[in-house]
């Protein structure tokens, strides 16, 4: 059995339910189940082969969906595209992957530079689905590790990291899912973040079952509410920055949510103290998650009753089905209950590796393990608890950052010496991106050139919220720029702006 085989049955048992419920209108199990083979069918015209990679570059919408589930049907791998991205950087990932087709909408195909694959518009659809109305896709067997996705962490420095996931990783994410969730028929998933994320992790477990998908328009305030209020949302998955804004929401409160059961937020930390407002303003229903994109989205989970406990509220949960986390210390070694040290992932969950990249694999994967770069410890009754992070990553909005990459855009400007790059802890965001810059003698920049600078090669989402210019960055005996100096320097200059 393969991942799309759980929406095939379900077209067979649900046909007349709703499977996507967006601003557009309605779309039945059985519209679905039409308009995915027939999607399936045009993408095996251009290549027949299964495995060949077929991009995506689009913002939320029911095509998205047929597209991502016909993808699946055709035998293809799914190689998700960030739409907030820039051109350089998707070509970048392009390039390494070699998609034989790219399906996109208007703003995505404008991304898209010509001759990295067929571009294949979603206004194209409709005529599609007509041609290959009455054909079925070759149904091609495959291996549990053979791939079904590759998603990129990271990567506008050097080669792209794209994470090889495989059949039995998506397998055990959709068991995992629904036994977690207790997903029913009856549930409405209320989508409000990119698919092409986390939140694409929940759409085949919910197919799976008959639910419906319910698509904002935006993650403005308004169209969530809507979805709740309205639509009768019962389940969502968000990152703490829409949560919190949802209930910053002037006139909003717990009665606009009529039918919620289940509020996942995921993408980045939450303090406790948070938690707690969310819980007093939403009711029972704050849950999470901890995985990785090596290991997708639900190695652990916190159920709501669970994070009821004040005990359990700063945990990331126990480890779920086909999923084993243990906790190891720098040579390795297993470390008891109470010990700090780095959480490693084994089990059905793991990525077969990086894209074309053996010798990060290997500096990931050691014995079978995935060393997650994150650090914790596991309480006596198996609930995670993450410290820190190993790896220097900032996690603004639900989105990875890397530092590096921003460091590598600064460097390219004429005026800049020497750039380091650094988070921020932040009540909206979960962290913010931010900057220390040395320039070069006789230059000078402001710090709002500096960042359209950085926006235009990388994006909103990498642009630093602040930069700070030094004369000579701080270092160490032997050159290093010490980052926790500046961080420090910098946490000490907002908390001196804040008390005058």
């Amino acid at each position: 059995m393969l991942p799309i085989d759980f929406l095939h049955r379900a077209v067979l048992l649900y046909p007349d339910n709703i499977a996507i419920e967006s601003a557009t209108g309605q779309m039945t199990y059985r519209e679905l189940g039409v308009a995915v083979r027939a999607l399936a069918c045009a993408l095996q015209a251009v290549d027949p082969e299964p495995g060949s990679r077929v991009a995506m570059c689009a913002a939320n919408a029911p095509e998205y969906i047929v597209g991502m589930m016909a993808i699946l049907a055709a035998g293809k791998v799914w190689v998700p595209l960030n739409y907030r991205s820039t051109t350089p950087e998707l070509a970048r990932i392009l390039d390494v992957t070699a998609p034989i087709s790219i399906l996109v909408d208007v703003a995505g195909s404008t991304l898209i530079p010509d001759g990295k694959g067929q571009k294949i518009n979603f206004s194209e659809f409709r005529a599609l689905a007509g041609a290959y109305r009455d054909q079925q896709p070759v149904a091609h067997v495959r291996d549990r590790n053979d791939t079904q996705a590759i998603k990129f962490t990271g990567g506008t420095t050097g080669l792209p990291k794209g994470v090889m996931q495989p059949c039995r990783a998506w397998m055990a994410n959709i068991i995992n899912q629904i036994g977690g969730w207790d997903i029913t028929a009856d549930d409405k998933f209320v989508i409000c973040a990119p698919i092409s994320h986390g939140t694409g992790t929940y759409v085949l477990p919910f197919l799976a079952q008959g639910a419906t998908l319910v698509l904002c328009p935006s993650n403005n305030a308004a169209d969530i509410l809507h979805a709740f209020e309205t639509l009768g949302g019962t389940i969502t998955f968000m990152p703490p920055t829409l949560i919190y804004k949802l209930m910053a929401t002037p006139g909003a409160r717990r009665e606009n949510f009529p039918n919620l059961r289940l509020m996942i937020y995921g993408g980045a930390p939450m303090p406790v103290e948070k938690i707690a407002m969310a819980q007093a303003f939403f009711g029972p229903v704050i849950a999470t998650t901890y995985g990785q994109t090596e290991a997708p989205q639900i190695a652990t989970l916190l159920r709501p009753h669970e994070l009821m406990d004040p005990d359990n509220q700063a945990s990331a949960g126990r480890a779920t089905w086909y999923t084993d986390i243990a906790i190891v210390d720098s040579d390795g070694r297993t470390l008891a209950p109470g010990e700090t040290g780095e959480i490693t992932i084994q089990g059905e969950l793991v990525m077969t590796g990086y894209w074309k990249l053996p010798e990060k694999t290997a500096e990931t994967i050691k014995n079978n393990r995935l060393h997650t770069g994150d650090v914790g410890y596991l309480d006596e009754r198996g609930f995670l608890y993450i410290k820190d992070r190993l790896r220097d990553v900032i996690i603004t909005g639900g989105f990875n950052v890397y530092p590096i990459d921003v460091e590598g855009a600064l460097s390219q400007h004429p005026a800049v010496h020497e750039a380091a790059v650094f988070g921020m802890a932040d009540d909206k965001w979960g962290e913010t991106v931010n900057a220390a810059v040395e320039l070069k003698p006789g230059h000078a920049i402001t710090e709002d050139q500096l960042r359209a600078f950085v926006r235009e090669k990388l994006g909103p989402v990498q642009t630093p919220k602040h930069i700070h210019f030094y004369q000579s960055l701080p270092r160490s005996s032997v050159g290093k720029v010490l980052k926790t100096v500046i961080k420090e320097q910098a946490l000490a200059a907002s908390t001196h702006s804040e008390s005058r």
